[in-house]
């Protein structure tokens, strides 16, 4: 594990725990988050692009895992970076989303597999994809009315672009109309730049004494990027078009034939693209894709899929930061061999005890590593926490071991050379007490995991716990970096999150004060000190997501904010739930993504001493904000609970719970005199008839259907009258 990856709860995701999810998620959010600004924003990434990869596939694959832990203020949710400085803004009528990677065969299958599920289809029902390369450079929205090009504009952070028509207008062969285009289209693609023209832009560089770019990318985006359009003149940049954004009325019915549509309209899309009818098809151009990477003269890291129909394509719908109906199958990462030179135990928030395997330095796909996860310790003996065989050994401590970083956010060691293995190495010890503290660790039975019981009692744990209080995605207190929390504790200062807005009080003035320090002064210690002062103001949500309780991350923090909409409702269920039975049990257990497990924890929780006393000292310091609902506010659906039932004949259940979700509605597993609105298919049974006695509306398929129809129809609508063009400041750039 490289420095850029370290901190990590060390399991295969399919062994985390909610509580370890939620730890991991933290830091991972924190790393993509510095990585877009480095990559988007400034155009000098610091990690490279696998990577980069890696630390989002791990936060997808944890949030797929647990839905409940998704939530908006997931860094997958991010897409890109906030627009730099010295460009005018430009708002995407619809989002610039990101894609989902697939690493393997088996991602891809899933892929499939998940359309399947999602629209009620079969092996045997025909899906025809699309397949082409994924082109390694800087995205661009072309907005056209009445055919005419008005705007161009970058991703920016998927919502929120910087307008850059003139730079594109640069672009050699761009078209700057369509024929018999609807009235508002937005054009995907991507700007990048050959690599005969890299290097001879580095070379004039060179020669001028001006800093090198990196590599090709880097380059395309600098260029675009450029305040002064001449500048991006000099520089000779390409454009590929490869999907539309918003379009209103229709345009073509698969994404294959608008791509060749444009093509007639003068566009350039890769050559490489084909229609495929099944996954074997798309892993057979993936291969021919790949095979032929060298001779392209361009980067590409992978190849993408998406699903040709464009209706299906709309029923799917996206997550919140990515299209349900495509993904990028990147290319594979590179492994390398070293020695395993020690073992170390890392404690987590919760307590669990992390194995880390200690490696001789080596490179691993551009990267240096000199750490691996290493997960539990049924992995270092060579078996899945299922008793399976994972390798043909267990590690020891200086093994010859084989590393790799495909797939995963952290390195691993995927195999062992055993001929290379000493006559006196002795199988590893896994500790049964905790290294910190000393408290015993337990591993309960079922569990992957053995776990640290010191609980606040345990200095390891605690200074996570503040660690993580202060987190990108939860209050986000900028200038505690775990270093200065780790030595803060170490002092006293800190104890545990409700400590921190002590700290003004304890290091503004007299003999301590932290501008006194070493590496502090005047202004970073003001500006600690009026961040803490800003973070007193929180949203519920994040508050709830803060406290790190285990098994409730971002995703069922939102929800339980937007259920119960005030801190004083919230505690005082979770109080009355402590029974596990009546009202406040049904209450929680009957929420969409919480269930029992979570319910439990939450009241396991707030019954302990330390916690009541914690929470007590805490809101004290805090102005607890109430829940707002911001989605879809004119929605029928629109912070009503809502209850399915029944069989559904024209969507499956997740795609009528998603497209709720996304009118801003609360799902329900149950019905209770809380719930707003029933959503009754074929067979609805006990949930209906409870509605009825209740005097809860029931609202049958068809219904449902027009209501969600008839919102559909305003989107489009809604997006001419929001965004007209300013004529004073898009239509002249196009003249001449």
């Amino acid at each position: 594990m490289n420095e850029q990856a370290k901190d990590f709860d060390k399991k295969p995701v399919e062994d985390l725990t909610k509580d370890e999810a939620r730890a991991e998620l933290a830091e991972l959010y924190r790393r993509v988050g510095e990585a877009d600004i480095k990559y988007h924003q400034e155009d000098e990434p610091e990690i490279p692009d696998d990577e980069y990869d890696r630390l989002k596939s791990r936060a997808k694959a944890i949030e797929d895992k647990f839905p409940e832990l998704k939530s908006p203020n997931s860094r997958t949710d991010k897409v890109g970076a906030p627009p730099a400085q010295g460009f005018e803004k430009s708002t995407h009528l619809q989002p610039m989303l990101s894609l989902d990677n697939a690493f393997d065969e088996e991602d891809v299958r899933e892929f499939d597999g998940r359309i399947r599920r999602f629209l009620g289809l079969t092996g045997s029902d025909d899906i025809h994809y699309t397949a082409e390369p994924k082109i390694d450079g800087l995205s661009i929205s072309l907005t056209y009315r009445d055919g005419q090009l008005v705007k161009a504009s970058t991703r920016g952070d998927g919502t929120t672009g910087e307008v850059v028509t003139e730079n594109v207008l640069t672009i050699e062969g761009l078209p700057l109309s369509i024929p018999d285009a609807p009235e508002l289209l937005e054009l995907r693609g991507e700007v990048y730049m050959l690599h005969s023209d890299f290097a001879e832009l580095n070379e004039v560089q060179k020669k001028a004494e001006k800093k090198l770019y990196a590599n090709p990318r880097n380059a395309a985006a600098g260029s675009l990027r450029q305040i002064d359009s001449n500048v991006t003149r000099t520089r000779r940049l390409h454009f590929f078009a490869h999907g539309l954004g918003a379009v209103s009325g229709s345009f073509e019915k698969t994404n294959y034939r608008a791509m060749q549509r444009l093509v007639e309209a003068g566009f350039k899309i890769s050559d490489q693209i084909a229609r495929c009818s099944s996954v074997d098809q798309l892993l057979a151009h993936y291969r021919l894709i790949e095979q032929g990477r060298a001779e392209l003269g361009f980067d590409i890291d992978g190849v993408v899929y998406k699903i040709d129909d464009v209706e299906l394509q709309e029923r799917l719908g996206t997550s919140s930061n990515a299209p349900r109906w495509a993904i990028a199958h990147k290319f594979p990462a590179e492994t390398a061999w070293t020695w395993l030179d020690g073992i170390d135990i890392q404690i987590g928030r919760t307590g669990a005890l992390s194995p880390v395997a200690r490696l001789k330095p080596v490179t691993v796909g551009g990267v240096v590593v000199s750490n691996a996860t290493l997960h539990n310790e049924d992995y270092i003996a060579g078996r899945s926490a299922d008793g399976e065989p994972i390798r043909k050994s267990d590690l020891r401590v200086g093994d010859w071991v084989k590393v790799y970083r495909a797939g995963d956010v952290i390195p691993k060691i995927a195999d062992v050379d055993l001929q290379k293995r000493s006559s006196d190495s002795v199988p590893y010890e896994f500790p049964n007490c905790c290294p910190i503290c000393g408290s015993e660790a337990v591993r309960p039975e079922g569990d992957a995991v053995r776990r640290c019981t010191g609980d606040l009692t345990c200095r390891a744990q605690a200074i996570e716990r503040i660690k993580h209080f202060v987190s990108r995605t939860a209050l986000n207190i900028e200038g505690l970096g775990n270093q200065t929390i780790e030595q803060f504790a170490e002092e006293g200062l800190l104890k545990d999150a409700a400590d921190i807005f002590l700290l003004e009080e304890k290091l503004g003035s007299g003999e301590n004060r932290l501008a006194e320090r070493d590496r502090w002064g005047e202004l970073s210690a003001k500006n600690l000190f009026t961040e803490i002062r800003a973070k007193r103001s929180v949203t519920l949500g994040r508050l709830i997501f803060a406290l790190g309780i285990r098994h409730v991350g971002a995703g069922v923090s939102d929800r339980l904010a937007r259920h119960f909409g005030s801190w004083d409702k919230f505690t005082r269920v979770v109080n009355e739930a402590r029974a596990m039975s009546g009202e406040a049990w049904d209450d929680l257990v009957s929420l969409e993504g919480v269930g029992k497990v979570i319910a439990e924890s939450l009241v396991a929780a707030f019954d302990k001493f330390e916690s009541i006393e914690f929470l007590e000292r805490l809101g004290g310091h805090l102005e607890i904000k109430d829940f707002v609902e911001t989605t879809q506010a004119g929605s029928a659906f629109s912070g009503k609970i809502v209850v399915f039932t029944g069989t559904l004949q024209n969507m499956t259940r997740a795609e009528a719970k998603s497209r709720a979700e996304q009118l801003g509605a609360r799902i329900s597993g149950s019905v209770s005199k809380n719930t707003d609105l029933v959503v009754a298919g074929d067979s609805a049974g006990s949930k209906a008839k409870k509605a009825a006695d209740l005097g809860v509306e029931v609202i049958d398929e068809e219904r449902w259907q027009q209501l969600l129809a008839d919102k559909d129809s305003d989107r489009i609508s809604e997006s001419l009258s929001d965004d007209q063009p300013d004529e004073s400041q898009d239509l002249p750039l196009l003249e001449g």
